[in-house]
């Protein structure tokens, strides 16, 4: 099943900035061959469950192994069997209708 995540991952316990951590999350779902989209509070991410879902337990995996004693995340995710639908496609269907 195809899925569409809004991924919020943040290390506690390491500072102010967490931005290395979350570099090494991008990198992990790049590798994945995932289609993501980085933005400023979270990252953006379509794909099959298991790839998806499997990229989220190593971004965790990953960030504790760099230090982090403890994580939260924020998951908010969609899937539909009614048709196929990218990222893509969402902005695309709200961008045509503010060019009315």
């Amino acid at each position: 099943m195809r899925v569409i995540v809004d991924l919020c991952v943040v290390p506690l316990g390491v500072g102010v900035s967490v931005s290395p951590y979350i570099a090494a999350c991008e990198r992990i779902i790049r590798d994945a061959g995932l289609t993501s989209s980085l933005h400023a509070y979270g990252t953006n991410i379509e794909g099959e469950w298991d790839d998806v879902f499997a990229a989220i337990k190593q971004c965790h995996e990953k960030i504790h192994e760099m230090g982090a004693p403890r994580i939260t995340t924020t998951i908010k995710l969609g899937t539909r069997t009614d048709r196929a639908q990218t990222m893509q496609d969402k902005i695309q269907s709200v961008e045509s209708k503010l060019a009315q």
